[in-house]
């Protein structure tokens, strides 16, 4: 497949990395002459140093012979001109990444008028993480899968005493038939593995044959916990925090938005009519307090700076709020994140690249998939016989460790991997994957090197 990426930013790169692992052609266009130099020194990409604006620069490329051009430059209207001319051009599909809340308004009209195919939107992404984690708590058990067969349910470990501080490996003689395949850990999403041990106040997802699941679910999760949401407080008055207290607001949540910027908190009063706007420091903990921290059911920080957003959210669970939410976009946090005891941590980059790898690789062999807490992917896929992992006992597949095979569901029959599975052609199979281990999915995935293989 042959894909065209304009601006090689972060999110231009990452898509490339991941591409570039499942064996496509990945062209990347830039105006910047150094940084595509650098790049094509470590990926086996062709670079075109151009402005993609330009009719001639799409013509000379042969943008019709592409099946797919993704414009992700820094600016919402260059994307969506670009990817415009790119689809009366020729090229198959077209995927553009906006920004700006008056895009999102008319994104319909925009899709449809400019030819556009997908628009992808990181703050939206972020938004509907948080949002789905809030008010829906991730009840996945009805119907995620499409085989109808397997089912996903998540629950708090302490509902089984018995099961903590042992290795996962000695638990499942309680969880019979079924399989653990994430731990959600102060903030941080974890694949297990047979010598990982369960802590106290661990979120489990678990994975099985849906019968089997539902009955569990009924039996371990609190009825009704969640459905108490009345008051959030939101740090930061961007585009995630609007599109963030809207939401919350068209729900019924009392949202509370704190923003330094005098100017910005005026525009959010124009836009949002239910939601209270305070111009402050919210690093300011006696404004905090003056603001009812401590009366709060959620605290989410999602200002530009990840510095702010981890001391912010610290400074929440210090004052015993029951959710805590981050916005960070450094991976490098993430040992940080699981010490200080956030409960949600999101990277709108690895959330966008996942949402724009699962529209590409949608039509081919990834038949569904949802992110857990914005970290890791539930992918279920249509296995095929060049796949490297076909036809091999799990015993001598090695993938990586933030990948998990979760279930295979093969005509009426609903299986838990084991050693001895081997995976057939034409099956349905689900896997877990953290986002971050999203081109090693990708390789994974493609026929030719057998590199998983212990």
């Amino acid at each position: 497949m042959k894909v065209a990426i304009v601006g090689a930013g972060k999110l231009g790169t990452k898509i490339s990395e991941a591409l570039l692992e499942g064996d496509h052609s990945v062209t990347i266009i830039d105006k910047n002459e150094e940084l595509l130099y650098k790049l094509s020194s470590q990926m086996d990409v062709m670079t075109v140093v151009s402005n993609a604006k330009q009719i001639s620069t799409l013509e000379a490329l042969e943008i019709d012979s592409y099946d797919y051009l993704l414009t992700a430059t820094n600016s919402d209207e260059k994307n969506i001109v670009i990817a415009s001319f790119a689809k009366k051009l020729g090229c198959k599909n077209v995927i553009a990444r906006v920004r700006d809340p008056e895009h999102m308004n008319q994104i319909d009209f925009i899709k449809e008028t400019m030819g556009i195919d997908y628009m992808v939107n990181p703050d939206m992404s972020i938004t509907m993480e948080i949002y789905k984690y809030l008010v829906e708590k991730y009840t996945l058990s009805n119907g995620i899968f499409s085989t109808g067969k397997i089912a996903l349910t998540e629950f708090n470990a302490d509902k089984l005493p018995y099961i903590l501080n042992k290795p996962i490996k000695e638990i499942y003689t309680y969880i019979s038939g079924m399989l653990i395949v994430v731990i959600s850990r102060n903030g941080k999403v974890i694949i297990p593995g047979g010598n990982t041990v369960i802590h106290a106040h661990d979120v489990l997802y678990i994975i099985g044959e849906k019968n089997r699941v539902m009955d569990f679910n009924s039996k371990v999760r609190d009825k009704n916990k969640h459905s108490h949401l009345r008051n959030v407080m939101i740090i930061g008055g961007g585009k995630t925090g609007l599109y963030l207290a809207q939401k919350l607001s068209e729900y019924g949540v009392a949202a509370k938005v704190i923003e330094k910027n005098k100017e910005r908190c005026e525009y959010l009063s124009q836009m949002l009519d239910d939601v209270l706007i305070i111009h402050g420091d919210a690093t300011d903990s006696n404004l905090l307090d003056e603001e009812n921290i401590d009366e709060m059911d959620a605290f989410v920080t999602c200002t530009g700076f990840d510095e702010e957003n981890l001391l912010l959210a610290l400074m929440a669970k210090q004052k015993s709020v029951d959710d805590v939410i981050a916005k960070i976009s450094r991976a490098s946090y993430a040992t940080l994140i699981e010490s200080m005891g956030i409960d949600v941590a999101l990277n709108p980059l690895e959330m966008t690249s996942s949402h724009i790898l699962r529209y590409i690789q949608g039509s081919k062999r990834v038949v569904s998939s949802q992110l857990i807490q914005g970290q890791a992917e539930i992918v279920e896929i249509v296995a095929e016989k060049n796949m490297e992992f076909i036809n091999t006992p799990m015993s001598k597949l090695k993938p990586p460790p933030g990948i998990i095979f979760g279930a295979v569901n093969r005509g009426l029959d609903v299986i838990i991997p084991s050693g001895s599975t081997e995976i057939h052609p034409g099956d349905r199979v689900i896997i877990v994957c953290l986002l971050s281990n999203i081109p090693d999915l990708e390789h994974m995935l493609r026929s030719g090197k057998r590199s998983f293989f212990k």
